[in-house]
């Protein structure tokens, strides 16, 4: 069965979403304030429009919203994206409430009262910069020349000698790097104060048979 997306604002963001959606097998239900909007999205006929303020919870009852799995606000306002998502989650029961933000600093108010997901574009353009200058600086340790580099993705238990330790303590091979540290939605980047925790991912980049090497040392604590 088709899970039920509800978009709530976006304007042009909408569109691109819902379209890529659809692809992906998604059904989707688009509600806007802006009459223009509307008509050039009903245009598509691709999906139901309707036009109004989605923070009105008699808008986003004639939208469908009590039979949606997952509801996404996209308006321009953190306010507005806060009320949608509350009113999706506590008054239609909506599964899993998505809110695009503006500003990073509310992202844990956010959580805290019950969205599910929070998606800061400022954070997010932060993030990639990071991990572009971090990927600068380890290319000139690991020569990345094609057929000799791999990319692993280690998981790490309590068992393992890695859980618990900061990255600077790990005993590594010369040419294997941690590139970065996945904790449940998040990305980090791995520096040397950095402790890996217990159900951290970690994605390793080596050169040559040094994968090996450093994945017994992850594990083990040992390097052969």
């Amino acid at each position: 069965m088709k899970k039920n997306v509800l978009l709530v604002g976006g304007r042009s963001k909408a569109k691109s979403l819902a379209l890529s959606l659809i692809q992906k097998g998604y059904k989707v239900t688009v509600v806007n304030e802006d009459s223009s909007d509307c008509r050039r999205l009903a245009d598509l006929d691709k999906f139901p429009v309707f036009e109004g303020d989605g923070s009105k919870p008699f808008v986003l009852e004639d939208a469908g919203a009590k039979d949606a799995d997952i509801a996404i606000a996209l308006t321009s306002k953190d306010e507005d994206n806060l009320v949608v998502c509350e009113l999706c989650k506590k008054k239609f029961n909506v599964p899993k409430t998505v809110a695009l933000l503006s500003d990073p600093l509310k992202t844990d108010f956010f959580h805290m009262v019950g969205i599910d997901s929070v998606v800061c574009a400022i954070s997010a353009v932060t993030s990639i910069i990071e991990q572009q200058a971090f990927i600068e600086e380890m290319a000139k340790v690991i020569p990345l020349v094609e057929g000799r580099v791999q990319i692993l993705e280690i998981p790490i238990t309590s068992g393992d000698f890695a859980a618990g330790r900061q990255v600077c303590e790990m005993n590594l091979p010369d040419e294997a790097v941690i590139a970065c540290i996945l904790r449940g939605d998040k990305s980090l980047i791995a520096r040397g104060g950095t402790r890996i925790l217990a159900g951290d991912k970690l994605v390793l980049i080596s050169a040559g048979s040094q994968g090996e090497a450093a994945i017994n040392e992850l594990k083990g604590g040992s390097i052969e």
